[in-house]
């Protein structure tokens, strides 16, 4: 599994690359043509630059509690807090939804620990991430994880109406740490979790979240 411990996602570097470039051509270009139309360009694409750079940010995080306590996948704002009963899992299940806006943390993290016992891609529309036809018609790729107790959960990235490009890092009988980076998704979307329907939820609709530290619920 790819080792992405960098301060920046090593998914941006070609962006953060590509648009800093652009950024000194443009620059270069203005001052030796005395062209202010060009040091507009020039401005524009240095703000670009660094928005990308925003994007692609990867902070440590530090997983709070002890191991039964489940963390957020993802940064941003819960938008579903309910029991439904089509799941990854095969069975009833409660689901927290994360949306994340371009603005938020895109590098995503394992809820727990346990083993990858099942990755499943689904190609699919491109709704709005916030709509709910997304958790089952967008493309998206859903991750099956079992603790060592036996307890399964999933988690599923939903590409979005902007997002076109899911990463995930880990293949089947991976083991995943729980608060470890596990993906991304390319530029904003939304993170389904899955977990048993005794878990009593601790975060609600509007609740913004932090990977990999915020607690969702606690198993058992």
């Amino acid at each position: 599994m790819m080792n992405n411990n960098g301060i920046i996602a090593v998914e941006g570097y070609p962006f953060i690359a590509g648009s800093a470039v652009l950024t000194i051509v443009l620059a270069v270009s203005a001052v030796r043509f005395s062209s202010p139309s060009l040091a507009v360009l020039a401005a524009v694409l240095l703000l670009l630059t660094l928005f990308v750079l925003s994007f692609f940010r990867n902070p440590e995080r530090t997983p709070p509690g002890a191991g039964n306590s489940v963390v957020a996948p993802a940064d941003g704002r819960v938008i579903v807090a309910e029991r439904v009963a089509d799941t990854p899992l095969g069975c009833e299940a409660l689901k927290i939804s994360i949306f994340m806006s371009v603005f938020n943390v895109h590098v995503n993290r394992a809820p727990l620990d346990g083993t990858v016992i099942d990755i499943s891609y689904h190609s699919g529309s491109f709704f709005d991430a916030r709509d709910r036809r997304a958790s089952c018609e967008n493309e998206r790729n859903a991750v099956v994880l079992e603790t060592a107790s036996g307890v399964r959960i999933a988690f599923v990235q939903i590409a979005g109406l902007i997002a076109r490009r899911i990463i995930c890092y880990p293949k089947a009988g991976d083991v995943l740490q729980r608060g470890a980076r596990y993906g991304l998704i390319r530029f904003g979307s939304r993170v389904d979790v899955y977990l048993p329907v005794d878990v009593e939820p601790l975060v609600k609709p509007g609740d913004t979240t932090i990977a990999g530290e915020t607690v969702l619920g606690r198993i058992g």
